[in-house]
């Protein structure tokens, strides 16, 4: 039951700030079509978590009805540092496993930090989720929509921009009301 609560926080983070604020134009469609796979691990160490990305990147590679997973973590790597030094660890087992090229992360967590940002800044948000989740997405999905969107360098930039119009106030407001969403209940 908590992980459906979990899952319906994220849900609904993607629905409301990824799709409504259209931060990501091409999450609609596959959102849709229902190919986007909201799972939560139950690890509790980097390895446990590790083992749960492996076994995800498997899925995928075995299931092309999915295009994409948000594999949430909300028991480890809570602490964005740590989170961090992960993801580099992440790119290189993804190496190991001979799937570079194939898949990549996009990374999100509750207290994402760009550097050179102050922690309340609100172009934070672009990247800031419910909980810690790993965004494994299949390259050659990207490759084919990145090559028909005019001018992708501009979404970075708009994304920022809507971000420091919206505020960093109302953005956290985003994300609690999706933390307490009645379908949390």
């Amino acid at each position: 039951m908590e992980n459906d609560k979990i899952i319906a926080a994220v849900r609904q983070w993607v629905e409301t700030l990824i799709v409504g604020m259209n931060l990501c134009p091409f999450a609609k469609r596959e959102l849709a079509k229902n190919r986007v796979r909201f799972t939560v691990t139950e690890a509790t160490t980097d390895d446990e978590l590790m083992a749960a990305l492996q076994a995800e990147l498997e899925f995928l590679d075995s299931d092309s009805s999915v295009e994409t997973t948000l594999l949430i973590h909300p028991k480890v790597l809570q602490d964005f540092d740590d989170y961090n030094q992960f993801l580099n660890f992440s790119d290189r087992f993804i190496a190991q496993l001979r799937m570079g090229g194939i898949y990549q992360i996009a990374s999100f967590h509750p207290n994402y930090q760009f550097s050179g940002t102050n922690p309340d800044d609100a172009e934070n948000y672009t990247n800031r989720s419910p909980y810690p989740l790993l965004h494994l997405l299949r390259e050659k999905s990207l490759e084919r929509v990145i090559a028909d969107y005019p001018d992708i360098n501009q979404i970075p930039v708009r994304n920022i921009e809507l971000m420091n119009r919206s505020g960093q106030d109302k953005l956290q407001a985003i994300i609690q009301a999706c933390l307490d969403s009645p379908g949390r209940n």
